[in-house]
């Protein structure tokens, strides 16, 4: 049970700060950077004050110290003001060229996906993503040794895993990691236009390739790419189909909510046991004390707390970029080059992550240790810098997300809207491309798409 009086001021400030921006986020909906802008205030919500309120903070206490954390929620408020403060004016440099209002609340609005323009447009969307889709599982049937049901079936066999790789990559490593990303891009966008098709022919076709394509991620142990391939098609569905006012929408989305819910803590309570597909054969694990069990990695307020420990006790080194480059360069495959710079093996080891026999290939860690949105700006800058560059960094994205709206006259852009938003949240772990490349291959594949349709859609 958490004691209000372990928070300090801070706290309290951050609170009211997020409840501004959310009122600012709201007000600036119709101009396209509102519910970016929005949601990555939920995702600072989430990730730090609800990490106070829904784990031990009083331990936290214990182990890090009262100065620790107190910084820690000074380094969270500096985030928040100078990210309402950038996003009107990043925006304005990066899409007053667009002007206009948000296409999103327009398309709801006038229903505008019950044109046959937009329906046409649905319908080339899913015959371009048809071949993709089938050639990456022709490559992934020959690694599984064409193991049908471990990669389509998994819930009636063992999943299949034909992207399986040490955390160092090495030789066609760099090939199978750019697959394993394609193939969420490709399953996310499938379950958009799904939602959005109305063609019986076309709701086939994605419809057998989606319920194909989505077991692979839902009885797997990975939350992050389960959010990635359930939501962008549901946001879309809630958005666009369901028909009613708010309130009916807000109990769908509540309902949903519940039945994600339920099953991410189950794959919390089992994936260390046992994989998914047994464990939900067997019912799951009876241990009370495991099923009692909260949600684990929602803790990146404690994670900032850990920072400023091992900073201020001189175990961790601010690295002065260095942690931003090595997110930079990941797409460089390291058998180019061998001696690219890892990412967060550093705090890992800091983290006391590097006992046991680890091989190089994993970085001679045991695992990877998320140091948070905000943290990951104060092991690259410090803690008066750090939280401004993240807030830069995250603003810079609100405007990538609002320019797919202010742009959303076509489908592809409105896939990319969906997506974009999805992945707003895992990035309050880390704001990297391991997170974000679904939305920069989408992004490539509508820049290709938008140069094949042939018919644009007009809403007025």
């Amino acid at each position: 049970m958490l004691h209000m009086s372990l928070l300090p001021f801070p706290f309290y400030l951050c609170c009211f700060t997020v409840v501004v921006l959310g009122l600012m986020a709201w007000q600036g909906r119709y101009e396209g950077w509102g519910i970016p802008m929005g949601a990555v205030t939920v995702t600072v919500a989430a990730w730090y004050l609800g990490d106070a309120i829904y784990n031990d903070y009083a331990e936290y206490v214990l182990i890090q110290g009262n100065e620790s954390l107190t910084n820690a929620w000074w380094e969270v408020l500096l985030f928040l003001i100078s990210f309402g403060w950038l996003v009107p004016k990043i925006n304005q440099r990066i899409n007053g060229n667009l002007g206009g209002q948000s296409r999103v609340f327009e398309m709801m609005r006038v229903r505008a996906i019950e044109t046959s323009e937009f329906q046409h447009q649905v319908q080339v969307m899913a015959g371009l993503l048809m071949f993709p889709w089938l050639l990456l599982m022709i490559l992934a049937l020959f690694r599984t040794d064409f193991n049908v049901l471990g990669l389509f079936f998994p819930y009636l066999s063992e999943k299949a895993d034909p992207w399986a790789r040490k955390r160092l990559g090495g030789g066609l490593d760099a090939i199978y990691a750019l697959a394993n990303y394609v193939q969420i891009m490709l399953t996310a966008l499938y379950g958009v236009v799904l939602a959005l098709s109305k063609r019986p022919s076309v709701m086939l076709l994605s419809g057998i390739i989606y319920f194909l394509a989505v077991p692979f991620y839902v009885f797997d142990r990975t939350r992050n790419t389960m959010l990635a391939v359930l939501l962008p098609g549901f946001m879309a569905l809630v958005a666009f189909r369901v028909k009613g006012g708010a309130i009916k929408k807000l109990v769908i989305v509540a309902v949903a909510f519940l039945a994600l819910e339920s099953w991410m803590k189950f794959v919390i309570d089992n994936r260390d046991r046992v994989d998914m597909v047994t464990a939900f054969k067997l019912g799951g694990t009876q241990d009370t004390e495991v099923k009692e069990r909260k949600h684990l990695g929602l803790n990146m307020l404690e994670e900032l707390g850990y920072i400023n420990y091992f900073i201020a006790n001189g175990s961790y080194k601010v690295n002065w970029g260095g942690r931003y480059f090595a997110e930079l360069v990941n797409p460089i495959p390291r058998v180019i080059w061998p001696g690219k710079p890892m990412i967060g093996i550093d705090y890992a080891i800091a983290r006391g992550m590097s006992y046991g026999d680890q091989d190089a290939a994993q970085g001679g860690v045991a695992a990877s240790i998320s140091t948070g949105m905000i943290g990951q700006g104060v092991v690259n800058f410090g803690r008066l810098l750090g939280p401004i560059a993240a807030a830069l960094l995250m603003s810079v994205w609100v405007a990538v997300l609002a320019r797919q709206d202010l742009m959303g006259n076509d489908i592809g852009h409105l896939l990319l809207y969906a997506i974009g938003l999805v992945l707003t949240f895992n990035m309050g772990r880390d704001i990297t491309l391991l997170v974000i490349y679904p939305f920069v291959f989408g992004w490539l594949f509508v820049h290709y798409f938008s140069k094949q349709k042939s018919t644009p859609m007009v809403v007025s």
